[in-house]
Formats: C-alpha cells, structure tokens, sequence
C-alpha cells in the first residue's frame, strides 16, 4: 500500500523532555563520559583529549570537550546522530560497543542541558547542536536540531536552502558558547587533520548545593567525582582518571586528561601468577535466540520477494510469447536479473539463518583469567567486558562472598561477546540477569579452583601478604612502602607500557633502577632496553598464561554413603549428650548442662517427667525489666538450709526470667556484677512469711521440681512436698551470684562494680530420688588453677590462626575455648572450606602440630567477645559450714508482683501457642486469674497442639507426594515421547537412503554419519 495512503494517519512524536527522560538511564555519570569515549574508539580514534574550558559565564562554570582524531563524520552521517536507535554499528558480528544509536544523546544530557558537535570528513565541516535551553526558551515542543554544513577549503557554505542555513547559523550563534563564525571556525581548527570530531558540552548539571557535579580544580590531572571521599570508595568510582585506565580489556587508543596522558592498563598483564580457565557452558542462548528468530524473519521477506520477482517474469515471458523484438528481450531480460537476484539473497539469507541456528546450538567458551592484586590487596574481584568494553566491576564471587580471607586480593577478567550476554543501555550491567548470575556463579567454581592451584592457603596466606609487604591486620592498609618491599612487588609484575607512536604494548624487563621510574607519556619502543622489542615494526609479544582446569570433586557412592553414614551418627549421639549427666570438674563443664525449668503443682504426688524446652517463647512483658528485687537477706552461721513448700492454694513459682539469666550466666565466662549498696539491682527468690528463702546457687538446681508455669513442650510435673538441702564443707568459702538484671545501667557504673575473683570448683550437682533431695556441693579445691588457666585461655578468642586439615591449612578464627583433658582446646571456624567433606568448625588443642598462630587481630577486628573481661564476684567468706538464710518480710508487695509477672507469662505462652479449636478463646485466656490458670486443661491443651502439627506434617507430606507423582508421570510421558521421536528420526533416514538408492543406484550408505555427512555435502555442492 502506498506510504500516501497512511498520511492522514497519527504519528508517534519525541518531545525535548524525552532528552533529560533519555539522560536517567546513567546513574553513574562516569558512564555517561564513557559513552563519549566509546564512540571514539569506534570511529577508530588512535587519541582522544578529555579537558575543560573556563567559562564563568555558563552554568557550572566551564565546558567539558572531547576532542578525537576519527574518521569523523560528513552532513549525512551527522544526521544520523540525532535519529533515537538507528545505529550502523548494530550487527552480530560487529566488534564496536556501540549498537543502540543512543550513547551520544543519552551520555552527553546526562551531564550538561546542552552540546555542540563539530566533525571533519571528506573536504567538509558539521556542526550539530543538541540544546535543551533553546527548546525551553522558544516554548518548541518538538526536537529542532540545525545542523549546517561548509566546506573546508573555502569555508563555503554547502547548502541549497540558504534560508534555511541562515536559520541554523543564527540558532548556534544565540544558543551556543560561539556567538560568530569565527569563533565556529576556530573550534573546527581545533580538529588537526582533514577528520576528527569535537563534542562540547556545556550548561552543566549541578548538585544541591550548587556546585558542578564534576571537579575539575582539585586534581589538574584528573577529573573527579564532586563531594566524593576517597576512604570507602573504589578509585574508579572516584577518579575518571584510574576508571578510564580500565575501561577496555585490550587497550588501543591513547587518553589524555587535562593533558596528561592516561596510564591505561590491561589487566591480566597487571597480577601476580595469572592462569586462565576455560568455560564452556551450553546456557547462554538468550541473545542467539534472538538472532536466529530475526534471521528468519529475514528469510521468509527475502523468500516472498524472490516468488513474487520469479511470478513476474514467468507471466511476462508468458505475456510476449513470440516478441523476439529487441526492446521485448531487454525488458524481458532485466525481469529475470532481477528475479535471479532477489533468489540469490533469498539463499544467502537462508544460509545465514542456517548458520545462526548450528550456532545456537554449539556451546559457547569463555577465558576467564584470574591473579592476585599484589599492589593493592584490597581491590579485588570480578571485572567483566562486554565487547572489550568494562561493565561490571570489583563484583565478589564464591568464596570472596564469605568475607574471609579466602581468594582475598583476586582479581579475576572475563570478556564476554555480544552474542553471549547483552549489555543494558547505560552499558553498566547485563540485560538477562538470569544469565548474568549463571556467569558469576561459573567464576565462583573457578575462583575457587584459581586458589587451590595457587597454594596460597596451605603456605599461609598472613605469611604471603607479608611478603610483599602487607605488615597490618587491616585488610585494607595500603603496602609497605620500604624499597624492599617495593622491589619485591615489582620483580613479580613486569612493567607493561603502550608504544605512543605504533600503539603496541611492550613487556620492559625488570631493572632496580626502574622501581620507582615515572615513565613519559610520550614513551616510544625506542626506549626499551630490551634489544628485540626496541622498534615499532617487531611484533607485539602475546602474554604467557598458564592454562588451567576446572576440577570437580565427583563422589563415589562409597564416599557419600559414608558421610551419610557420619551425618546419621552425630544426629544420633545428640540426644544421647543432652541425656547424660556428667559431673561437673570444670567451668567448661557447667556450660554442658542443660538448664531445664519444670513445675510442681501443691498436693500432687508423682514422678518428674521433663521435656526439652521449645527454643522460642512468646515475648516477655515490658515491666519485667523494672520488676522490683529484694535486698539480699542476711546469712546464719552453722545451720543446714531447708526450704518448705507453702501447703496455701498459692504455690512456690520459680521464675523463667532467672532461669534464663543463670543460663546465660554460666554459659558465659562467669561475668557477674556485685552491688552492695544498690539492692534494687538485684534478683532473687522470694518467699512469704513461713518459708524459707534459697541461696542462688540451690535455687538453679532446685528449679528442677519447683513449680513454674509450663511451656507447650515442658510437660507438668506434680510431685509431694519435697526439701532440699544445700551442703557445704568446712574447709569452703561461701559464693554467691547475684545477677544484675538492670538493662538501662550504663557502663561507667558497671566499671565501678567489676570485681574479679577464684571461683570455687564444683565437683558434682546430682538429684537423690529416693530422699527428693537437691544436692549441690561447693568446694574450693585445685581445680582452681584450671579456671585460672581457663580464663586466660579465654583471651584467645578471635585470633586469626591456621588448621590444618587432611593435609591442607585453612584459616580461620577461635570462637570458643574449653578445658580438655590435657590441655586447653580452641573451637575454630574456618574461613572457607572448598567442599562439603570439609567440616566448617573444628576443636582442635592449643599449641598442637595441627595449629599456627597467625598475627593477632587489631582491636577494630577484634571479635566483641574478647573486648571484655571475665567478671565474677565475690562473697563475704564465712567461718561456718554453711549458711541459713531467713526470709525477709518487709516487703511482702514485691511477692505479690512477682507473681502478677509470672501469671501474665504463662498467658502470653498460652495464647501464643493456643490450638486453633481449643474450647477457651484468647480473649477468655486473657482476662482468667490466677486460680482459673492453675485449673486449667494443660494436658489437652497439648494433645490439641501435638494433633494441629501433625496434621500439618501430613499435609505438607500429602502434596509432596502428589507433586512426586506428578513429576513421575510427567517423566514417563517425555520419555515415551522421545521414544517416538527417535522412531520416527529413524524411519525418516530409512526413507532417505532408500530414496537416494532410486535415484543413484551404485551409493553405498551404511551408517547415519555417512548418510549426514552425505546430505550436508550434497547441499554444500548444490549452493
């Protein structure tokens, strides 16, 4: 259909706002100066000037100009530019970073509302002007660009419309910085040569502050990112100076700064002992896919023409018959040109396609190449390329995800094709970020294999870094800067430096002299001592690395049948721990024991039954942080303590906020606080008038048969009267805990509290059964030279050391310390471990063969642990064998409150665990007393709760089965389809050879190679 036909039909219009809306996709505006250099390289630039010009008299205050010596471009091409999309560069097989046709709009809005291009080709002279300001000032809505064009000889204008190039003059001259031609023509003498191009932009965006968001001034060198601090921050995030030096992996056009010329580096020439891997992976399929479903589009436009062409001089020659005139023929002749061209394309079309389609399905491989960065360890990670141009940088993989020092310092390169991953506008990141995390995954496994080939680990990683200088336990201090070290560095990496004339990179050997050498910027191969490179016409030496090979651990079936095996014994020996009662000889020993709080009702009789506690309970009120505490009350000489129950409908609670706080403070390295004129401070136990309070000490043991509100996994426990005594020898010193539960205290008062002692040793905690007794002996005996042993051990957590393990050191820090048999025994947690058989924490004896001291932690790593100092307290010491305490009755409010406490804690765990159908709401939960709690229907209340898990269990297990048979069924069907298939690819041969038989008798086919390779050359010879 005609294009007239669609005139009086609605266009889609692109108004200047898309200009600022197009210029958001760069959050990182050096990305933006980035688009500007891509263009440069892809015009085939061999320099390019990145520099300022003052101009007070435009925002910001200056221009910023890039000035490249291209192929440049003529009037049609320049208007090209401002078309939104449209690229000549865009194709599979292009090897420019460019492909979108919107790198220059985009990048150069981004960082000023304005820019002017002027560009040299073929005798003639462009200028193009971008200007938001002229839109905004004319009122225009859509995107006016003028665009005149001289010649460069004569500086003639080359037009045909010289109104309308007096319009576009006139523009530049009123919107842009050059209000003359004079000042256009001195811009265009800026270009050397007969082509080149030169952007400036100008009216530059500002910060909040009114400031430019580029700083010029600070660094002459350098432009850098405005308010940015250089603590925290990656150079190349910082300096566009050092991002330009990495910009391309394989570097060929020199940078210049303000002048000065950037040192612009390849990286894999810049790290210690590189070794390549190569990848290959079937996945990446995305961006064929693509390709292949455009090239058949392709195809089917070329195949209608090539009929359409073939119909038409068919029916022409039908239509002359028996015209043998000349200008018949002709016609006639042209017709069938014509039609055998349009066939020709048609096949050449179609053989592209068949070539992207066998390209889809070959697996694609990737180099990926690793080192370490010796020069600064702490800028390390993943740099990937895209077309040799950087997208991503420092992105941490495998084992550099844990954060230890593990693969800490490597550097790893990866250039990824267009045809693999495709970068997102901005070029800052991947558009298949599916794909994208399958490739950092890839470098994961390979990084962690780099590692082991390198051995660092095993000759200890501390001991490496100090090689080179790295004498601080703060990964991030810069190396020594004695000449030793600096020597040492450079004897590892070779000097790698770009001739400025013929633009090869040429590796200079090593020299002392040539340590701490600035090179020029002018530097040419004439300079190199090395005799066989010292001339621009030799060759261009390819850099040596090691190949490597990714390893995987295959398992036999004996091995993971064995550590099945191993999983299933210490799941086992779990249960049989926590059920063992051991006497307790040491500090490392009490925390072994499990604290269980249970309840015993008044006037019921039967045997304890305990029940591990469930891990996690609803929260406690807010007031039991200033729950009131009683004064410590005062002891009795000679006298054995024994505490009767209440025989009152109100019984003896012990309270869970205790329990919780002696286990912590046991399990912690015995720190206590001892305030004696601050009682408020304190907790205890507390009884009535007619009862007997216990010390600290019993009531952690007595806690087992006292009564307490239950948990939903802390079964009732109803047993008689029982009285528990406490015996001391005589030779002992009386302690006691007195555990600060003040939360809001701040430190200073606690540094006046701390008071160090010896602690006494327990020697057994045991329960009588037959006398329902409680029985917890102190003595202070000679273990207290083990505690003391034991608490300086304590210092050690957090080192830094080394375990070695099956033959390998790993690193790792000490996280817990215990008393052993014979010696003091550390618990380590590695940093990393490359496989599963590897266990991720050991025990391992201090000052054993398997173990090294790495440096000591500094204080800023130091773990929280071993900032703090063992606290204990200590006791009055008393004469007596043991001590009676008497009930304090001058505050017998403070029962009552504790009790209220408890109450409200056993209904928060009520309602927070209550069965869905359960008879009593949580409204009637929450407004029940006390004396309704004590009657209430504990033993269904669980039944309910046990019956609403396992119903759970058995609904998760029912759609797991389900979806099991699912899946099998699923698996029959593509299997019996593929079955099929095959049948069917099988028969299709047989018909093939068959039918090539009948056509040529004497073929001899036996196999499907044979028949394949047949076929393919049989097309092969038709094309």
């Amino acid at each position: 259909m005609a294009l007239a036909n669609y005139s009086s039909l609605n266009r889609a219009q692109l108004t200047f706002e898309y200009l600022h809306t197009n210029s958001t996709t760069h959050e990182f505006l050096f990305g933006a100066l980035a688009e500007l250099v891509d263009n440069a390289r892809d015009a085939d630039a061999t320099r390019i000037d990145i520099y300022p010009e003052q101009r007070r008299d435009l925002r910001g205050g200056f221009m910023l100009c890039f000035l490249d010596d291209g192929t440049g471009m003529d009037s049609n091409e320049a208007a090209s530019v401002i078309q939104f999309g449209k690229s000549a560069k865009r194709s599979p097989e292009s090897t420019q970073i460019g492909q979108y046709g919107n790198g220059l709009k985009s990048g150069s809005m981004r960082i000023g509302k304005d820019f002017i291009l002027f560009t040299k080709k073929d005798n003639t002279m462009t200028c193009l002007l971008l200007s938001r300001t002229f839109h905004e000032e004319e009122g225009i809505d859509e995107v006016i660009v003028p665009l005149p064009t001289w010649n460069a000889q004569s500086r003639e204008p080359v037009t045909d419309n010289m109104e309308k190039f007096a319009i576009e003059t006139e523009l530049i001259y009123k919107y842009s910085p050059f209000k003359s031609e004079q000042e256009v023509m001195e811009q265009f003498n800026k270009i050397c040569g007969e082509k080149g191009t030169l952007v400036i932009i100008f009216n530059l965006k500002l910060m909040d502050n009114g400031e430019p968001e580029l700083d010029v001034t600070s660094d002459p060198r350098d432009i850098q990112m405005a308010e940015t601090s250089p603590e925290g921050t990656k150079p190349e995030r910082r300096s566009f100076r050092a991002y330009a030096a990495v910009l391309y992996i394989d570097p060929r056009m020199r940078i210049f700064i303000n002048g000065h010329k950037v040192q612009t580096k390849r990286l894999s020439c810049c790290l210690y002992k590189p070794r390549m891997y190569k990848y290959t992976s079937n996945r990446f399929k995305t961006r064929a896919e693509q390709e292949v479903k455009k090239a058949e589009h392709m195809v089917r436009i070329a195949e209608e023409k090539a009929r359409e062409a073939e119909s038409k001089a068919r029916a022409l020659e039908l239509r002359l018959g028996g015209d043998l005139t000349r200008e018949s023929r002709m016609m006639l002749r042209q017709v069938q040109n014509s039609a055998i061209t349009m066939r020709r394309e048609a096949d050449v079309k179609k053989r592209i396609k068949d070539a992207k389609q066998r390209a889809l399905k070959e697996p694609k491989e990737l180099n990926f190449v690793f080192g370490v960065n010796i020069e600064q360890r702490e800028l390390d990670g993943m740099f990937i390329y895209n077309c040799s141009r950087l997208i991503k940088m420092y992105e941490k993989v495998g084992p550099q995800l844990e954060g230890g020092m593990a693969c800490g310092g490597v550097v790893g390169v990866v250039d990824v094709p267009y045809l693999v991953l495709e970068p997102t506008h901005n070029k800052q990141d991947f558009a298949d970020a599916k794909e994208y995390r399958h490739l950092l995954k890839a470098m994961g496994e390979h990084l962690a294999q780099y590692w082991k080939d390198v051995a660092i680990a095993q000759r200890g990683i501390i001991k490496f870094w100090d090689e080179f200088g790295y004498l601080s336990a703060n990964w991030n201090q810069p190396p020594s800067s004695e000449l030793r070290y600096k020597r040492r560095r450079a004897m590892e990496i070779p000097t790698t430096i770009q001739c400025d004339v013929c633009l090869k990179w040429r590796t200079l050997p090593f020299q002392l002299s040539s340590v701490e050498k600035n090179y020029p910027d002018s530097w040419v191969c004439s300079m190199n001592p090395d005799p066989e490179q010292d001339r621009c016409e030799a060759a261009e030496q390819k850099q040596k690395v090691p190949l490597g090979t990714l390893k995987k651990d295959l398992k036999s079936q004996e091995e993971k049948q064995k550590q099945l095996a191993e999983k299933i014994r210490q799941q086992q020996e779990k249960p049989e721990t926590l059920q063992k009662t051991t006497p307790v000889r040491s500090q490392a020993d009490l925390k072994k024991l499990p604290l269980e709080v249970t309840t015993q009702p008044t006037g019921e009789n039967t045997q304890s039954l305990t029940r591990p506690q469930r891990p996690r309970s609803p929260p406690l009120p807010d007031v039991i942080k200033n729950a009131p505490s009683r004064p410590p009350s005062s002891p009795l000489a000679k006298s054995t303590m024994q505490l009767k129950k209440r025989s009152s409908a109100s019984p003896n609670i012990s309270t869970p906020k205790l329990a919780s706080m002696l286990s912590r403070e046991e399990a912690s390295t015995s720190r206590t606080h001892q305030t004696a004129g601050k009682s408020n401070s304190n907790l205890k136990t507390h009884a009535k008038p007619g009862t007997t309070t216990k010390p600290l000490s019993a009531a952690l043991q007595n806690a087992k048969s006292s009564h307490e509100t239950p948990s939903p996994k802390a079964a009732r426990v109803p047993a008689a009267k029982k009285s528990a005594s406490v015996k001391c020898p005589q030779a002992s010193t009386t302690q006691k805990r007195i555990l600060n539960t003040s939360e809001d205290e701040s430190e200073e008062e606690e540094e006046h509290k701390k008071e160090k002692t010896k602690r006494g040793k327990f020697v057994a905690v045991k329960e009588e059964k037959d006398s329902s007794e409680v029985v917890v002996e102190l003595t202070d005996s000679a273990g207290e030279e083990e505690l003391a042993e034991l608490k300086r051990s304590q210092k050690d957590k957090g080192l830094h050391v080394e375990v070695r393990v099956n033959k390998e050191w790993f690193t790792g820090r000490v996280t817990a310390v215990e008393m052993g048999k014979h010696a003091v025994r550390w618990k380590v947690k590695f940093d990393y471990v490359p496989t599963d058989t590897t266990p991720r924490d050991r025990w391992v004896e201090k000052g054993s063969e398997d173990v090294r001291l790495m440096k000591p932690p500094s204080p800023e790593y130091q773990a929280p642990d071993t900032q703090q100092e063992e606290e204990v307290i200590v006791a009055e010491p008393s004469t007596s064998d043991c001590v009676r305490i008497e009930p304090d009755t001058t505050g017998p409010s403070s029962n009552h409150e504790t009790v209220d406490l408890l109450v409200q804690i056993l209904r928060n765990c009520l309602r927070y665990f209550l069965p869905p159908n359960f008879p009593i709401s949580k409204k009637e939960l929450s407004s029940m007393s006390s004396e309704g709690l004590l009657a209430f229907p504990l033993k269904e209340y669980f039944r309910q709760y046990e019956v609403g898990l396992q119903n759970l269990c058995n609904s998760y297990q029912t759609r797991a089965d389900a979806r099991a048979k699912a899946c099998e069924e699923t698996l029959r069907n593509s299997e019996r389809k593929l079955k099929e298939t095959e049948e069917k690819l099988q028969k299709l041969r047989t018909n093939i050879v068959a039918l090539l038989q009948k056509v040529q008798e004497d073929i001899d086919i036996n196999t499907d190679d044979e028949l394949d390779a047949y076929i393919e050359d049989l097309i092969t010879k038709g094309d």
